[in-house]
């Protein structure tokens, strides 16, 4: 059943009028606008060209949701270092010690940051002169002799500009080596969980990839051959994850999580002494520079073209509104042309109104097509709506409570704890995606075409049922040669979820996403759009 179409509001006009005020201006110097080659790279797993050569700044992916084992915390996953292989040694996989890694969040929806998390590492070697191994024995604890590389970190939060730093010099896990180095990640992870000042907790180190896809998407979408789909490309690959828990008080407007339950969250990654410049002759600086920039996935892949994705990268999203180029992507995507074009599936008309409101204000009566109240800044009730602008940011409303049992389709399966609001571990954000793109969130309707999407339904190895959530990272090689017997991170999923939490079956989350298909065989895939959230 199509839902029915918003009025025209005059706040939505004049939001229209401001994309267009200034833009001809900033887009016109986007072109010459790229970080210098060889100092930086300007995410989401190798989704622009200069990020894709600088890996240890590559933000890959984002996640904000609602603690299911804490429903009064917010949890804040982003993780870095697109597909590690897990024998990747002898160096393995740091954090970059010249780089600060943020968590950014909005809650006044100006498009700025109201509060920031900020990492800050530094490497320590036992002894550089005399070994080449990253640890020269079994590791069972962080502080462990024979743990020859070490990363340590600062924690720095600034609260509207007011800065304090909550852990000093702290420990983060390392890179698992492989059984016989670290038989006990668990161990490590859990001495590398750390409590918080006022409550909360974060987590820095590696982990499985949560990231579920099959990625010869971009392969002329499968080459026009669906039958080819449901290989999880990033099945057996590792990642470097930053994750915090916070108390919702902390990130909410005024400290009030009831009266203003929506924040927007986003990463970056800096550089200090990068200049932008569209040359390859680098000009050192004192400040820093962002270089990344990751909030709802895939934008920077598949919504911006190439032309403009490595200054995306450097954008703060109060300037998103400015740059007409990008927002006509947005008002008019590539994708379901793309799709048209392969399959004859016909794209659906523009301005895509729907996909402005999902990706630039959130999801609110008053913001477009989408007929249901769920988590544009808007909703919050101290908010100024007239400082209220669009800026492309993972919106999250905080009092949506967690779902028994989650489905991986989120929003569009009538889950509302799921993306578009926020971004669970098990959302299956490829699909999601491919039904929006084609007018799903707005007509309420699946596309049956694509109903399966890429058929990697569920991650390979399950999550983690409290914080950090995501799972021990692997130890097998995910290259098993000519002769080998097919992927191998299905075959140590035991290995990996053996954490210090329970955690979901493979069979249970298979359970999971077999709901969440029969839910929306049966029509619940509806927005619960009468239903106001406060």
């Amino acid at each position: 059943m199509k839902l029915p179409q918003a009025r025209p509001r005059s706040r939505r006009a004049l939001d229209q009028s401001l994309l267009v005020l200034g833009a001809t201006t900033l887009a016109a110097g986007l072109g010459a606008m790229t970080l210098a080659p060889g100092i930086s790279a300007a995410s989401s797993h190798r989704e622009a060209p200069l990020i894709a050569g600088d890996p240890r700044a590559d933000n890959t992916d984002v996640y904000a949701f609602t603690s299911p084992d804490k429903a009064d915390t917010v949890t804040m996953v982003a993780n870095w270092i697109p597909m590690e292989e897990p024998n990747g040694g002898p160096n393995f996989y740091a954090f970059g010690d010249d780089l600060r890694y943020n968590i950014k969040v909005d809650n006044d929806g100006d498009g700025n940051a109201d509060v920031t998390y900020s990492w800050r590492f530094r490497n320590s070697y036992r002894d550089a002169a005399n070994q080449f191994l990253y640890n020269t024995g079994q590791v069972t604890s962080l502080n462990d002799p024979d743990l020859n590389f070490r990363q340590f970190y600062d924690l720095v939060v600034t609260t509207r500009g007011v800065s304090r730093t909550v852990l000093k010099n702290v420990p983060a896990a390392p890179s698992r080596t492989g059984r016989a180095s670290m038989p006990d990640y668990a161990t490590l992870r859990n001495q590398a969980t750390l409590n918080l000042p006022g409550g909360g907790k974060t987590y820095s180190g590696q982990a499985e990839d949560p990231f579920f896809a099959d990625l010869r998407v971009f392969d002329l979408l499968y080459g026009g051959d669906l039958s080819e789909r449901g290989q999880d490309t990033l099945a057996g690959y590792n990642v470097n994850t930053i994750a915090i828990q916070v108390p919702k008080r902390q990130l909410a407007l005024y400290g009030n999580s009831s009266r203003n339950p929506v924040i927007g969250i986003w990463s970056t990654t800096e550089r200090k002494g990068v200049t932008v410049s569209d040359s390859r002759s680098a000009k050192h600086r004192s400040d820093w520079k962002q270089v990344s920039r990751l909030g709802n996935p895939l934008v920077n892949e598949v919504v911006v073209p190439i032309k403009f994705k490595d200054a995306f990268n450097t954008l703060n999203p109060s300037q998103d509104r400015t740059v007409q180029p990008v927002v006509d992507k947005v008002l008019d995507p590539i994708l379901p042309k793309l799709i048209q074009q392969v399959y004859g599936i016909p794209a659906p008309p523009a301005p895509r109104n729907d996909l402005f409101e999902i990706y630039l204000t959130g999801i609110c009566k008053a913001c477009g097509p989408i007929q249901a109240d769920l988590n544009a800044h808007r909703l919050n009730k101290d908010a100024n709506l007239r400082k209220i602008v669009p800026a492309e940011e993972l919106r999250l409303n905080t009092t949506v409570p967690p779902t028994a049992r989650p489905n991986r389709l989120g929003v569009l399966a009538g889950d509302l704890a799921g993306f578009p609001n926020g971004r669970r571990l098990a959302d299956d954000v490829i699909d999601i995606s491919l039904q929006a793109v084609e007018g799903a969130a707005q007509t309420g309707v699946l596309v049956p075409a694509l109903a399966d999407g890429d058929r990697v339904n569920t991650n390979e190895v399950p999550f983690g049922t409290a914080f950090p959530y995501v799972a021990l990272p692997h130890t097998k090689n995910v290259n098993q040669g000519p002769g080998g017997s097919g992927r191998n991170a299905e075959r140590t999923s035991m290995e990996n979820s053996a954490a210090a939490t329970p955690a979901l079956t493979t069979a249970q989350a298979a359970g999971i996403g077999g709901l969440g298909a029969l839910l929306l065989a049966t029509g619940g895939l509806r927005l619960r759009r009468r239903n106001k959230i406060s």
